[in-house]
């Protein structure tokens, strides 16, 4: 990670390296966090633009309204933070844009309601999260032998920082063994979500993804929904078993930083050709326009910085 001037915390522009806290920090001991991640884009006329602004920071702050962490930033402030951290970063060229909600030093113990509530907002350049390799070729899966933590152990809709062990693990247990991703079950068997993206199969030439039902709810999942349905592309929300995913035609990851995906094999089972798959490459080509401000129905979701 390369280094850039400053950290927004709490306000404040902070030296990249005076961005520091205590090693009593309520969030480091107990989990107790909520995470966005937020990405920005060069755009067709050169300037740079962030891609789906206001619906990042407000998922950011419903993920901590889920774990009971009271923000007192609005959503504007947050949002002219963010646009503010890019242009004294002088990251024109595009950018990942991490804010973090997290409890701070005071208070030890479960019990976290005397402890205050912080804010701090970072950014660097972060080529392809999956390889740019991956982007063209497809990348490789394991199914994991962790399942994606239910509702019924904690908070799965929120984006939380205690969320991500479970993602960690798997991604670890995926890599070690071989492959560059994992795929995480629900408790039931079904297809949940890789350990930070969202899942995408076609077969029939329908695209199907997985219901929220068990993952958190993705702003670019959503965005490769309504470019699908722009085309005409039949789109199915239903559960999937991983029997489906060995004989899908084409599959993909999508995310903030995994952005389209495509998924080349999955268990030592080659999917379809074995590369990037036609519909697949279409979505990949109409999303990576629309955060380039190509298509003008979209250029409503950028977020201009200069």
């Amino acid at each position: 990670m390369d280094k850039v001037k400053y950290i927004w915390m709490n306000g404040t522009m902070t030296p990249w390296d005076d961005a520091k806290v205590h090693v009593l920090t309520h969030t480091l001991h107990y989990g107790n966090g909520a995470i966005e991640g937020t990405k920005a884009y060069k755009t067709v006329d050169g300037r740079c633009a962030i891609f789906k602004l206001q619906e990042h920071t407000q998922r950011l702050l419903n993920s901590a309204k889920m774990t009971l962490l009271d923000v007192s930033y609005s959503m504007e402030e947050l949002n002219n933070a963010q646009i503010k951290l890019l242009q004294e970063n002088e990251l024109f060229e595009g950018a990942y844009i991490r804010p973090l909600v997290y409890l701070g030093y005071g208070v030890m113990g479960l019990y976290h309601k005397d402890a205050p509530v912080e804010v701090s907002i970072s950014a660097w350049e972060w080529g392809a999260y999956l390889g740019e390799e991956g982007l063209k070729r497809g990348i490789r899966l394991k199914i994991s032998s962790m399942t994606r933590t239910p509702n019924t152990s904690g908070m799965g809709k929120a984006k939380a920082v205690a969320n991500y062990l479970n993602s960690q693990m798997a991604k670890f247990e995926a890599v070690e063994a071989g492959y560059d991703e994992a795929l995480l079950l629900d408790d039931q068997g079904y297809i949940a979500e890789a350990s930070g993206a969202c899942f995408f199969m076609i077969r029939d030439g329908i695209l199907i993804s997985p219901p929220n039902d068990n993952s958190l709810e993705s702003i670019t999942q959503n965005t490769i929904i309504d470019l699908a349905q722009d085309m005409g592309i039949e789109v199915r929300r239903r559960r999937i078993t991983r029997e489906e995913i060995y004989i899908a035609e084409e599959a993909f990851l999508t995310g903030t930083a995994a952005e389209v995906t495509p998924i080349r094999e999955v268990d030592a089972r080659i999917i379809g050709s074995g590369s990037r798959g036609e519909i697949t490459e279409k979505l990949q080509s109409a999303y990576f326009d629309v955060v380039a401000g190509k298509n003008p129905d979209y250029i409503k979701y950028l977020t201009y910085i200069n």
